[in-house]
């Protein structure tokens, strides 16, 4: 039976990163902090549509949010994808070592293979 595990800072960072509009607001946020009203200004949707996708953002702790004066800024905050990173890494050292394991069984095989014709 399979094992879930309840690991909820990667379930937030991969159903941020999984819309098109939340991975364009941290696009834009790569170039620095960023008024909420400047992020909103290009997309095709109404402020208060822009307002719910940070709101999923700030949840998975990827964007943080200042308030100077009357202005909402938002300043990208990459720690929140630690847990995401981290799950790749161990999924990425589990099928290297996989991959590597069948490319020297298939070496293997080719070489058995080989000596066979050549008997």
């Amino acid at each position: 039976m399979l094992e879930y595990l309840e690991d909820q800072a990667l379930d937030r960072a991969y159903a941020a990163l999984a819309d098109p509009t939340r991975r364009a607001l941290l696009v834009a946020l790569r170039s620095g902090d960023a008024r909420i009203t400047d992020l909103a200004a290009p997309l095709p949707m109404t402020f208060a549509g822009v307002s719910r996708h940070i709101g999923v953002l700030e949840s998975a702790g990827l964007v943080r949010r200042t308030v100077r004066g009357r202005e909402h800024w938002l300043s990208i905050h990459p720690e929140g994808l630690s847990a995401a990173e981290g799950w790749i890494r161990e999924q990425t050292a589990f099928w290297s070592q996989r991959a590597g394991a069948l490319a020297a069984r298939l070496a293997d095989k080719r070489a058995g293979d080989r000596e066979e014709g050549r008997r």
